[in-house]
Order: structure tokens, then C-alpha cells, then sequence
């Protein structure tokens, strides 16, 4: 996976893969710049005793040195441990422990401090460097001894089946296991993302990188990204992201699906604010209406005369709101929902979803401009199979699925079978090769009466509410289903204004406000819609606190952790059923 560094460097030595922001502007980084930095970094991984195989971690947050240490990593023979920014001191043990780790390369002085005991009591971990305090920089000195030469000698020693990454899954259930991709594992990755996305991943495009890098759907883009010359910029601070996208004005975006309803969440409540929620609603209808329309036999003069017009009051402005040259997006991580891919489709800005897993090098299936279903996951990408188990769990097969978890052989044997990789997950397949995921088999609820109920689409439907931040949707061994909601912080605010209350009102209060419930029913109501009676939601509790990484509710990419979910909130399960 290194060798791109160096071809674009003798190829194309002006060529920019990469733009820092320093002092809130965009320098560019060309391809020699890059190569001559990956170069030293890796010289001085070898200098500090970094062995051909050696797991080399790193803990940050997105940001350009990231992708410095990954090269450099491979370019030395080693392989990249990711661990979360995120992650608990416990989290981070594990991993550490697990994976034998030699050196740790940790973002902030902070997060050394936090992870300190844990460091010093992992039995091979040699030596902790901070980014922020002269990591890379104290890497090119070590490294200014060892020659060209013995570099290009160390890189040639890694071969195709040679570990690229250990990336440890998010553990919803269970202990975190060590997923190892091979460098022809991503290299598979990132061809199938040239060919999925033959518009974007060309010369001259650029897009903004703000998925955690330690996720395998961020790492597979920006690796085929890099591979296809394509220019990447990276932030971590979701906070002025419309900022930065009015800024940097990326031709892409990749994202998990709570950003895009984040995106639409957030217009539509500003329209409601300006007394156009009206006006909103029905260019969202109209929108909708357009991209199903793509599907059957196309849309007729008076929906093209309506988008039209919304065009030019609404969708142009929602463009506007990703920079203005946002050309496609790509979802990944969660189910986006068939609603909101035909709103984005309808409003000029096609989400591509995919499937696929940490196992899968990221997308094994996917949605693209050729051939897409709203609503599905798309087909396997070329070179990959699918196909559904007499029990419903999609099974797949192909060179971007991993041959195994680290030190685990009972885990990959159980999850390898007669070469199809087991995903756990629920699915069906159309005659015409689109896969669709239904529910993820191990979070099957079954009720008292022996309904079998699969959440993720009440939990979906839900979520898609202004109001709505989260919810875990429950009932196994239960008389009927019910569902913990919690409240979005940032739409709330509104609401309470609008409703004449007080900006200081408790929430403790707001969750026994009658207008507030009679929304929260609304919403419930419209998703039991979808559903036939016994997989309903017939009682719900609204939470004061919403779920969140910091208390270990969420995954990095916005996942329920539902064992952990029902431990710290069993009280209020128990009281849905007294």
C-alpha cells in the first residue's frame, strides 16, 4: 500500500495529494513533499527498532499526520494498529495488550496523560511519542542515519499477504476482536472504490475527511483517494464543519447517516424558525417524490415544473450549505433509510450507500451512479459475492474479506465457513442482484408471544424525528414492544421557543410537557405504520440524558451498544413493563 507514495512522487512530484489547514488556510502538500515526510517518519521507525511485522499504534483524531504515520508505518514493514481518539483507558489496554504493540504515536499530551498507567503496564509497548509534541519531528532525526537504500530494502520485505492494520471492532457485543487486513485486503478495497465511484475518484477532485481515520470506511477511502490522485483535506472538529465545506468546497463527502440527518434536521428547523416549515416540508415531499420517481418511469412535467421550483427556494441553498461543488455523498456505517437517500437524491446531492463491515475492508457492496436503489445497500462490487443463508444472514466472499481475527481462531472459524465470511447480519437479495440489510441477527428480538422483531427499522424511522437524538427499541421475552427515546439537543432549543417556554426549562420538565409527548407520539405513530401490530411500539419512555461515546452507549460511529444501553438504563425497561 505504500508504493503509491513514491509513484506519485517520481510520476507526478507537483501532484497535490493532501491540504493542511494552518492559521485557517489551505497549504497544499505535493506528492514529493509527502513521499520526502513518509520517508523520514519511516527511516526513524526503523531507527527506534521497529522489526518487519511490528504493530505500531496510533490514537488521534483525524488530522494529516495520520495518514504521515500510516505510510510510514507500512513503508517500514510494520503494521498500523487504529485505536479511537475516543476510546476509555480500558479500551485502549485492551487493544494494546492484544495486539502486542511496540510504540504508540497518541494525538495530545491530554490523552497520554489519561492513558499513562495503562501505557506503562503494557508488557511490549517500548516507547509513547505525542503528535503534538514533536512526534514526527523527533522520528525524522532519529531516522537521519538510515539510508535510502536500507528503506527501499525494509519496504520490499512486505508482500501482499503481509498485515496492513489490526482495526478492533467496536464490540456492541462482547470483547473488541482484532480484525487483520492484509495489504492486498486494502489494495482490493481501494480498487473497488475506483470503480464504484469512477466520478469522483479521478484527478482534480477533492473531498474534506472528518470520519474518524481509526474506522475502516474512512481509512478505505482515503486510501483509494490517494491511489486515484485524488486531493484530501482532514478535520476533526464537527462543530464548524458547514465552515469548513463553504470553505474547502469538497466534489464529495463520505459520512455516517447521523450526519445527514443532522443535515436535514437542522434545515428544516431553521426553516420552521423563519416561518417557512411549510414551504420546507413541501419541497422535501417534492424532492422525494422526484428521486422515486427516477425509479419507475421517470417524472412528469408538473413534478418537474414543482422541483423546479423548490430548486431555486430550497434545494440550492442546501447545496449551498456543502460548499456549493458537492457533487455525490457516500454513506456508510449505519442504514441511512430509503427517506432521506431519496431526499438528498431529489435535492441534487446522490447518496451512494454501502455495506460492509471491518471484516470486509469496508464496502463489499454498494450503490453507484450506474446502478442504484434507493433503499438497498447496492450490489456486490466487482470481483465479490452475495448471497443469503437458509436463516436469512448474508454471507459474502472476495478478495476485500479478511482471512481473521488476530490470535482468534475459534472467532474465524466461526465466521469464515466454506469460504463465505458470516456477517451477522440479516438480508435479502432482488433478481436483479441488489442486496438489502433487514436487521442485524444478534439483535433479533423475540417476544413473549414468539414474534420475532428486528429493530433497526423502528430505530430508524425514529431517529428521523427533528426531535429525536436516539433510540433503543426493546421487548425480548416481553408481552409487547417498547422503545427508551432521547431528545436532540440542538433542536430542542428551538422547540422550546416556539412553544413560548421558558429557554431555561428543565429538562426533567420538558419530557412531561403535553405538546412535546403528543410529537413524540406523532412520531411513533408514523413509525408503526411500517410495521405490522406485534412488531408496534406500544409504550415508550422519553430519557433526560441522551446516549453518548463518553458513557459507552455509542460506538465511534454512532452505534447502539445495547448491552451496555440496557444495563445503565434497566430501571427505566423494567418500568415500561410494570
Amino acid at each position: 500500500m505504500a508504493d503509491s507514495v513514491f509513484r506519485h512522487a517520481e510520476e507526478d512530484p507537483t501532484f497535490v495529494p493532501f491540504k493542511r489547514n494552518v492559521n485557517g488556510s489551505w497549504v497544499d502538500v505535493t506528492a514529493a513533499e509527502f513521499a520526502k515526510q513518509v520517508s523520514s517518519v519511516a527511516k526513524g521507525l526503523i531507527a527506534s527498532g521497529v522489526e518487519l511485522g511490528d504493530r505500531v499504534a496510533i490514537l488521534s483524531a483525524t488530522r494529516y499526520e495520520w495518514v504521515v504515520i500510516d505510510y510510514a508505518i507500512w513503508s517500514a514493514g510494520g503494521c498500523t494498529v487504529a485505536i479511537y481518539e475516543t476510546s476509555s483507558p480500558h479500551q485502549a489496554q485492551w487493544i494494546l495488550e492484544d495486539s502486542a504493540t511496540t510504540m504508540l504515536l497518541i494525538e495530545t499530551p491530554d490523552q497520554a496523560a489519561k492513558i499513562k498507567e495503562v501505557t506503562e503496564a503494557a508488557e511490549a509497548l517500548r516507547e509513547v511519542l505525542v503528535i503534538e509534541s514533536g512526534a514526527i519531528e523527533e522520528l525524522t532525526s532519529r531516522g537521519a542515519a538510515v539510508t535510502d537504500k536500507e528503506l527501499e530494502t525494509r519496504r520490499h520485505q512486505v508482500t501482499a499477504a503481509s498485515p496492513a492494520t489490526l482495526i478492533y471492532t467496536s464490540g456492541t457485543t462482547g470483547r473488541p476482536k482484532g480484525v487483520q487486513l492484509t495489504h492486498s485486503n486494502l489494495y482490493a478495497e481501494s480498487t473497488a472504490c475506483s470503480l464504484a465511484m469512477p466520478e469522483s475518484l479521478v484527478p482534480g477532485k477533492k473531498t474534506l475527511m472528518f470520519l474518524p481515520l481509526a474506522h475502516v470506511f474512512a481509512r478505505a477511502i482515503s486510501v483509494g483517494a490517494f491511489d486515484n490522485k485524488v486531493t484530501v483535506a482532514h478535520t476533526s472538529d464537527l462543530t464548524t464543519l458547514l465552515d469548513q465545506f463553504a470553505a474547502f468546497k469538497p466534489n464529495f463527502i463520505l459520512s455516517v447517516p447521523r450526519v445527514f440527518e443532522k443535515v436535514f434536521n437542522s434545515a428544516r428547523q431553521k426553516a420552521v424558525d423563519g416561518g417557512k416549515g411549510g414551504i420546507f416540508d413541501k419541497a422535501a415531499a417534492t424532492a422525494i417524490e422526484y428521486s422515486e420517481s427516477l425509479e419507475k418511469n421517470g417524472p412528469g412535467l408538473a413534478l418537474k415544473l414543482k422541483h423546479a421550483l423548490f430548486d431555486k427556494l430550497v434545494y440550492s441553498k442546501l447545496r449551498l450549505a456543502l460548499g456549493g461543488e458537492c457533487e455525490r455523498a457516500v454513506s456508510g456505517g449505519a442504514a441511512l433509510g430509503a427517506r432521506l437517500g431519496h431526499f438528498f437524491r431529489g435535492v441534487g446531492i446522490p447518496i451512494y450507500e454501502g455495506y460492509g463491515l471491518t471484516e470486509t475492508s469496508a464496502a463489499v457492496t454498494v450503490n453507484t451512479a450506474a446502478a442504484q436503489r434507493v433503499g438497498s445497500v447496492g450490489k456486490p462490487i466487482n470481483g465479490h459475492a452475495a448471497r443469503i443463508a437458509e436463516d436469512g444472514e448474508l454471507l459474502v466472499q472476495g478478495p476485500v474479506v479478511f482471512s481473521g481475527y488476530w490470535h482468534n481462531d475459534k472467532a474465524t472459524e466461526e465466521s469464515i465457513i466454506d469460504g463465505w465470511f458470516h456477517t451477522g447480519d440479516l438480508g435479502s437479495i432482488d433478481n436483479e442482484g441488489f442486496v438489502s440489510i433487514t436487521g442485524r441477527k444478534k439483535e433479533i428480538i423475540v417476544t413473549a408471544g414468539g414474534k420475532n422483531v428486528a429493530p433497526a427499522g423502528l430505530e430508524d424511522s425514529l431517529r428521523a424525528h427533528v426531535l429525536i437524538s436516539q433510540c433503543l427499541v426493546v421487548g425480548d421475552g416481553q408481552p409487547f414492544i417498547g422503545a427508551l427515546i432521547t431528545l436532540d439537543l440542538e433542536t430542542l432549543p428551538g422547540w422550546v421557543q416556539r412553544n413560548g417556554l421558558s429557554a431555561g426549562t428543565p429538562i426533567g420538565d420538558l419530557i412531561k410537557n403535553p405538546d412535546l409527548i403528543a410529537e413524540i407520539d406523532s412520531a411513533v405513530a408514523d413509525a408503526n405504520k411500517k410495521v405490522s401490530n406485534p412488531e408496534q411500539i406500544k409504550k415508550y419512555t422519553i430519557l433526560e440524558v441522551d446516549f453518548t461515546q463518553e458513557t459507552g452507549e455509542l460506538t465511534p460511529t454512532l452505534k447502539l451498544k445495547r448491552n451496555i444501553i440496557h444495563e445503565a438504563h434497566k430501571g427505566a425497561i423494567t418500568g415500561l413493563y410494570s
